[in-house]
């Protein structure tokens, strides 16, 4: 009787094994399959607009386009700045930069997620594992996380490397009468040198014997803190901008279709303007060095024109519809989606409605609050023709 129960037993492992065996080899296919080249039902060759001459010809002019309005968006902040009527404390510049946050979140929410959510779901792809896991949305959401860990990162970098930077400066102090006055309860302050004497006096020996010296950096940390944060932020957002720049340039670049090449070079064109405000907006404020602020500025200005180029070059041998392109474009799209849509929430809206200035200021907070509803709404209303 045993006999027969072992042999049973035996049976059903090797059934079991079997069982495993062909899901794994139908994972692998499936998998295979979804890397493929070959292409998709309605791929470009079946489109009825396909016209490559008059394909080339728009891409040329979207170039030249998006390149105009890149540079003129990042750069009216920065010039502007000299001249007084833009300045980054006031109320124009936080509507503007307002403005410019609503067009990063619906870029984010409205066109980089729906199209990721497309490209993965797509029917050309097999079942397995495709439809059966939200790619888009968790791939998202691990580039937004991601994205924090860097931002948290790179902030404690700057602020160690600022701290680092006051205490290496050498402290001199001279007979200079107008370099020393009488602070509040008895404190000394000695430019730069804040030191709490239990006397007031204004002889050095007497400082230097009976006081407790502290550093400042003609600032208080929290604006040491402040720079630190600005900088990152606008590194953070230009890295976030510059990986979905690239693939919205790429997007234009391959296609062959005049009908779908017109309206998304309209929407590029109000997207690269608005956004270079808010990038250029961010620069600005971060009070980066002359060149450091151009280089961040060309690269924001070339990226998208650099996707179209690449993008027409390419388009010859790469069909954005094979499973390949679609896996390629839906998890890069997923990935920039949850970098801008971290990067406007908090970067970008969080900081500025949550500042002191906002709060105190309810004209402000009506100003920018129509901005931002109005670059979101307006921006989410161009999905309808890109």
């Amino acid at each position: 009787m045993w006999v027969l129960e072992e042999l049973y037993m035996l049976l059903n492992l090797e059934r079991f094994k079997g069982d495993v065996w062909v899901s794994s080899g139908s994972l692998f296919r499936n998998l295979h399959e979804s890397i493929s080249t070959t292409s998709c039902t309605g791929s470009p060759e079946f489109d009825p607009c396909h016209d490559e001459k008059a394909a080339l010809i728009l891409k040329f002019v979207a170039i030249a386009t998006i390149f105009v309005t890149g540079v003129l968006g990042v750069t009216f902040p920065l010039v502007s700045k000299y001249y007084g009527f833009f300045k980054t404390d006031s109320n124009l510049f936080f509507g503007i930069k307002a403005f410019g946050a609503g067009v990063i979140l619906a870029t984010g929410f409205v066109h980089m997620l729906p199209d990721a959510t497309e490209a993965l779901t797509n029917p050309c792809l097999p079942k397995s594992p495709w439809s059966q896991f939200p790619f888009s949305g968790f791939i998202a959401m691990m580039a937004a996380l991601m994205t924090l860990l860097v931002d948290f990162i790179s902030t404690q970098y700057y602020e160690n490397k600022q701290r680092t930077q006051v205490q290496d400066v050498p402290q001199v102090v001279n007979d200079n009468p107008e370099v020393y006055r009488e602070g509040d309860g008895g404190g000394i302050h000695i430019v730069g040198i804040h030191a709490h004497s239990s006397h007031h006096s204004h002889n050095h020996k007497d400082v230097t014997a009976h006081s407790d010296v502290h550093m400042h950096s003609h600032g208080s940390d929290d604006d040491d803190e402040g720079d630190a944060r600005r900088v990152v932020v606008s590194q953070v957002l230009e890295l976030g901008i510059i990986s979905h720049s690239i693939l919205i340039g790429l997007s234009l670049g391959v296609s062959q279709s005049p009908c779908t090449i017109r309206p998304l070079l309209g929407a590029l064109s109000f997207h690269q303007l608005f956004e270079g405000l808010a990038l250029g907006g961010c620069i600005s404020q971060a009070k980066l060095t002359t060149l450091h602020s151009t280089t961040m500025a060309c690269f924001f200005a070339i990226t998208t024109p650099l996707g179209v180029s690449i993008g027409t070059v390419i388009s010859s041998f790469y069909n954005p519809n094979s499973p390949r392109g679609l896996v390629i474009e839906g998890v890069l799209d997923a990935m920039s989606g949850g970098i801008l849509i971290y990067m406007a929430l908090v970067d970008l809206i969080a900081a500025d409605f949550m500042s002191k200035k906002m709060r105190c200021n309810g004209r402000l907070q009506v100003v920018s609050y129509i901005a931002l509803f109005l670059g979101a709404g307006l921006m989410a209303l161009l999905a309808i023709w890109s």
